[in-house]
């Protein structure tokens, strides 16, 4: 298994599908959207717009389709609240499903995957229990500031295709209120998450379960279903979760939330409410404000995640044997070991040399940061290419011993290596570019934190 970073996307035609609705019952809710007051677009996403066909979109067809949800051409006629259970915080909840959001459409890209067109904030559904249904409009920039950080970071993640404000005044508890609303649209390589397996083997939906096995094996891996389904599924969502909690440790990011009903199948990372990146490698930095015992803590989050798988591998005891299930969930953290050196070094700019010197200089990092407090992305910044810098301390003597044989020739050929601090993405800036925008209206900070992310995203690559 190999780290693989975030291609940039490649311009397609548009190419609609339907393939969700080949799983019929008992998978989702015909729903209807939210009607809003007002529909001002404040990001649109266009590199993504054209990589599946949409970019000729004018702002006002733009607004129809993703603020007032009109269907795209030849594609779903009905949004979708899709059904799903999970565990929140270790705790089995059979009451939760597609809450606020739901499947608007499916598209293919010019890699020719599959792709959903999800919302966030487009009112409510059966699922939405005592909820409005609604998204902040801060709550919608931070997921935008998101999704562009961790793509330029290269981490597998959905993407912010659109955020429009809606014209209401809502009231949340941890923010102060009313505060201005937002719909959310996301682009992702599927909505199908672990805690639709839950579902049906809460409910001992055995054909279900095989019909979900083959939707995921044939549309999303590209594989035929076979006898051995069950397993195969397993062995995928292993190695790409694997990869997924690797990729958040190289990134210095804090997901906050990795309930069962958050991982995507695909090992897609999504559904960012309270994320925070680490400033400094503290494995006890936490992000939600509601994880009192560090559950989702930064140091935690492999382990996090492969219990996660593990409820995944409990779900497929439904149609398929525990012996090759467990082989498979055991394979977890040699595959994660493998992914974090090549995520870490991804972000290094440098390549393999030698497994047993690599996991050396993977250890000598860690201890490094986490004995100095050096920021994450400054250390990044200034070592890229394997070139060790001046006015770095005693504490990372071995890292530049043992990184002398990765050392690349000119590996900074973009101007972005000559900027005098690195590009971050920590809270206070968050909040600032979110005052800009509350208290003045001014889009500009945001606009350019954006444009400088894709900046760096473009080195990095």
């Amino acid at each position: 298994m190999m780290f693989r970073p975030q291609a940039s996307p490649r311009p397609a035609a548009y190419r609609p599908a339907e393939t969700i609705l080949s799983l019929g019952e008992p998978f989702y809710d015909e729903v209807a959207p939210a009607r809003f007051p007002k529909a001002l677009l404040r990001f649109r996403n266009q590199r993504w717009a054209e990589a599946v066909g949409l970019g000729d979109l004018d702002d006002t067809a733009w607004r129809d389709h993703f603020g007032r949800f009109t269907p795209l051409p030849d594609n779903l006629p009905t949004p979708l609240a899709l059904r799903y259970h999970g565990h929140q915080f270790r705790v089995y909840n059979p009451e939760i499903g597609d809450g606020r959001g739901f499947l608007f459409a499916q598209l293919r890209d010019g890699s020719d995957r599959l792709l959903d067109l999800g919302t966030k904030g487009s009112g409510r559904t059966p699922w939405s229990r005592f909820g409005d249904g609604r998204l902040t409009l801060k709550g919608g920039v931070r997921e935008v500031l998101a999704t562009e950080m961790l793509e330029a970071l290269g981490v597998n993640t959905s993407k912010s295709f659109s955020l429009i404000e809606t014209g209401e005044a809502l009231d949340r508890n941890d923010e102060p209120s009313p505060t201005r609303s937002a719909v959310l649209v996301r682009l992702s390589h599927s909505h199908i998450r672990i805690g639709a397996f839950q579902r049906l083997a809460y409910f001992r939906e055995e054909e279900a379960m095989h019909r979900l096995i083959a939707y995921v094996l044939e549309h999303l891996y590209g594989e035929p279903a076979g006898k051995d389904g069950a397993e195969r599924l397993l062995d995928q969502v292993v190695w790409r979760t694997a990869e997924l909690a690797a990729s958040y440790m190289a990134a210095g990011f804090v997901h906050g939330v990795l309930n069962s009903d958050n991982i995507n199948v695909t090992g897609e990372s999504f559904d960012y409410g309270p994320w925070r990146f680490n400033p400094n490698w503290d494995p006890g930095f936490t992000a939600a404000y509601f994880d009192h015992a560090g559950l989702y803590a930064f140091g935690r989050q492999p382990e996090a995640i492969h219990w996660d798988a593990m409820q995944l591998a409990v779900s497929l005891r439904l149609v398929s044997d525990a012996e090759p299930l467990i082989a498979i969930l055991e394979s977890f953290g040699d595959r994660y070991q493998a992914a974090v050196t090549d995520a870490l070094f991804w972000r290094l700019g440098i390549k393999r040399y030698d497994d047993r010197r690599d996991a050396d200089l993977i250890a000598a990092i860690e201890r490094a940061l986490r004995s100095t407090d050096t920021p994450i992305d400054r250390f990044f910044f200034d070592w890229f290419g394997g070139i060790a810098p001046a006015g770095y301390g005693e504490a990372f003597d071995e890292v530049k011993k043992l990184l002398t044989p990765h050392t690349r020739r000119k590996p900074r050929q973009h101007p972005y290596w000559s900027d005098t601090a690195p590009c971050s993405m920590l809270i206070d800036e968050v909040e600032s570019i979110w005052t800009a925008i509350d208290a003045h209206d001014d889009w500009r900070p945001f606009e350019t934190k954006i444009a400088t992310i894709r900046r760096m995203g473009e080195a990095l690559r």
